[in-house]
């Protein structure tokens, strides 16, 4: 059994859950509740874009909560915080239409092995029965689905409920702790039949109990507590609490909870493979003139200030400064703490996920998320040209805090994208960008990197003549123009004899064909062409590099006009992940995107979620998240890869066409 509360640590508790669910409201219920308040704080109705740190004391115990973003947008924000936590507490609606919005938050900690309970939140609002709404959620979740309390219905609402465990009725007090009642006469039934399917779950995990329930022997109060304590905390169930932040329903009864089923923090400590004393990276920060923070959890022992830290990658450094940290306000401190977060200054080479060791060897985190696929883009640009440098830098520090964003510097388009989990996510970093570095760029979609080929050969003479004062320059060649199978790049032939053209001055007439291939009639690059030079001539004195450069160049142009142009466009091959409500939507969808589905399984590790492979336009993939987000509750997303490139025809063909000359002019 899992040892006892020991007293002056810091245990870290992570709150997740679905935009919408009071996953915020729930951080701020129970940081009111814990400092003698009421508790009662209304959802907010806006979202949270980053992850916030809280600090509250309960019961003379202290505790870290760690406030997830709950949109699909910014979820990649907590990605490396979520291993660092000992317990999750997993916030979701009453509604059972919406269970299936948790599922990408218990996938991520069970897949991160962190225990975690659920609060099912606005519980005045339920309609119909608690044990529907838990066979909706049962199947988002790995683990048995432990329900800790049944309801107390009144008047079609829920007035109180009857913890299982202590076999005890309570009624809400709206601002107040519930006040205690004998439980209902009509409820006994209820409760008798609810207290024995929470003990045969957790009698699946100890033999003892079991034995109990096979010879009717009621099981001791003690034996039931320490069976939830240490299920919960081996990860073995999921205990299940409803309440109402609204209110304050049901809120120091989770503080309390919290007491006794949160794990030790060296648990956490394996989880992330610190061994010894140090701390877990968990979020960057550039705060201003604090410069660089890594946000961090203690374990080991306290940290010093002047404790000498071994990062990752060997080197050693001194904290800059140790901070204490509540929501947006940090406190310089001497220490921190075992099992606190805080917030360590001007560790410069620190990326989220990394291990500091007090002392020691470095040390390699046995934990490492996967990166999240960009699936929206934005390209942007500064408003003031001065701005360019500066920019530059606060992308980088941006990309330094959001595993979730990332920059790519176009080479065919020229262009800047910012890369990230949807349009939200984009738009709250360009704010950032303002609010933060002062510089304002303008934004765009990004261009299509369309390419051209040609579907006709034909033969031209290039020739660049020019007379000046003293030598001239002389360059003649002629070119054969044919097309190449799509995907076969380019190739020069040399079918030159008698020396028309001197060996020196051939690879310049293949410099220049390559220069008038970088832009073609239509005004993009050229592709899948093969180039025979046949016969050319040259002058003893005016020839040179540059005139046959320039011939190559001028008959590659006069060519490549001859040739039936066309345009060709980038095809990604998607794998598109979805719950299965959403797949049969996801047919038409590609369709109306100009895609083509390739087939459907099941997804790997997920329960009731598909995979659909498709192709599907490059120029396509912005308006396609969009389509996919709204049909799926936010749900799906995707990942792709360029596969092929595509012929592309008719008005398709005739906007992009108009697109690039109005580009050149």
């Amino acid at each position: 059994m899992p040892e006892s509360k020991t007293a002056n640590i810091v245990r870290a508790i992570a709150v997740v859950g679905p935009t919408g669910a009071g996953k915020t409201a729930l951080t701020q219920s129970l940081a009111s509740a814990a400092s003698g308040g009421s508790g009662a704080v209304p959802n907010a109705a806006g979202q949270s874009t980053e992850t916030n740190f809280t600090a509250i004391d309960y019961m003379g115990d202290h505790y870290a909560l760690i406030d997830a973003p709950g949109s699909v947008d910014f979820l990649a924000d907590a990605d490396y915080a979520l291993p660092g936590a000992d317990l999750a507490i997993v916030v979701a609606d009453s509604d059972p239409d919406k269970a299936a919005l948790l599922q990408p938050f218990l996938k991520a900690i069970e897949d991160f092995k962190v225990p975690h309970l659920l609060f099912i939140n606005k519980i005045d609002q339920a309609r119909g029965r608690i044990r529907d709404l838990l066979e909706a959620l049962q199947p988002v979740s790995a683990l048995p689905l432990v329900a800790r309390q049944v309801p107390i219905w009144k008047d079609e609402h829920v007035a109180g409920f009857v913890d299982l465990a202590l076999e005890r009725a309570y009624l809400y007090q709206t601002g107040k702790p519930s006040k205690r009642i004998d439980i209902p006469a009509g409820m006994a039934e209820r409760e008798t039949e609810a207290r024995f399917h929470m003990l045969e779950q957790l009698a699946d995990f100890d033999d003892t109990l079991m034995e109990k329930l096979l010879s009717d022997v009621n099981p001791e109060q003690d034996l039931v507590f320490a069976d939830l304590v240490r299920e919960t905390r081996e990860g073995l169930i999921a205990p299940v609490f409803f309440g109402s932040t609204a209110h304050g329903y049901g809120i120091r009864r989770l503080l309390k909870a919290l007491r006794h089923d949160t794990p030790e923090p060296k648990y956490a400590a394996e989880r992330v493979g610190l061994k010894g004393a140090g701390a877990y990276v968990m979020k960057i920060s550039h705060a201003g003139q604090a410069g660089k923070l890594a946000y961090s959890r203690v374990f080991g022992k306290a940290m010093a200030d002047a404790d000498q830290l071994t990062l990752s990658d060997g080197s050693t450094q001194r904290p800059g400064a140790l901070f204490s940290v509540q929501g947006a306000q940090t406190k310089k401190v001497s220490t921190a703490p075992e099992g606190d977060v805080a917030a360590i200054g001007k560790l410069d080479p620190v990326a989220a996920g990394d291990l500091l060791a007090t002392g020691g060897a470095a040390q390699k985190a046995a934990i490492a998320p996967a990166r999240r696929f960009p699936v929206f883009q934005l390209a942007i640009a500064t408003k003031d040209r001065k701005d360019d440098v500066r920019l530059s830098g606060a992308l980088q520090k941006l990309v330094d805090e959001d595993s979730g964003l990332s920059v790519l510097h176009d080479q065919i388009t020229h262009e800047i994208l910012l890369q990230g989990q949807g349009d939200p996510h984009l738009r709250a970093v360009i704010e950032r960008l303002k609010s933060r570095f002062n510089v304002e760029v303008t934004t765009a979609p990004p261009s299509t990197p369309y390419k051209e080929t040609i579907r006709k050969s034909a033969e031209k003479r290039g020739r660049h003549k020019k007379q000046t004062g003293g030598h001239g320059q002389f360059g003649d060649c002629v070119i054969q123009v044919a097309p190449l199978p799509r995907g076969g790049g380019f190739e020069f032939v040399d079918k030159i004899h008698g020396g028309a053209i001197p060996r020196q001055w051939i690879p310049a007439v293949e410099a220049g064909v390559k220069d008038a291939m970088l832009k073609g009639p239509i005004g993009f690059p050229v592709v899948d062409v093969s180039v025979t030079l046949i016969d050319g001539s040259f002058h003893a004195v005016d020839s040179s590099e540059h005139s046959f450069q320039m011939a190559g160049r001028i008959g590659m142009n006069e060519a490549l006009a001859d040739c039936s142009p066309v345009i060709l466009e980038p095809i990604e091959k998607l794998a598109i992940y979805t719950p299965n409500s959403g797949t049969a939507k996801i047919n038409s969808a590609v369709s109306s995107h100009n895609g083509q589905i390739l087939g459907f399984a099941a997804r790997e590790g997920w329960p009731g979620w598909d995979r659909v492979d498709a192709y599907l336009p490059h120029a396509e993939r912005q308006s396609f998240i969009i389509d996919l987000r709204s049909m799926t509750q936010g749900l799906a997303t995707f990942e792709a890869a360029f596969d092929h490139m595509v012929e592309v025809s008719g008005r398709r063909a005739e906007d992009a066409a108009k697109k690039a000359q109005k580009d050149a002019a």
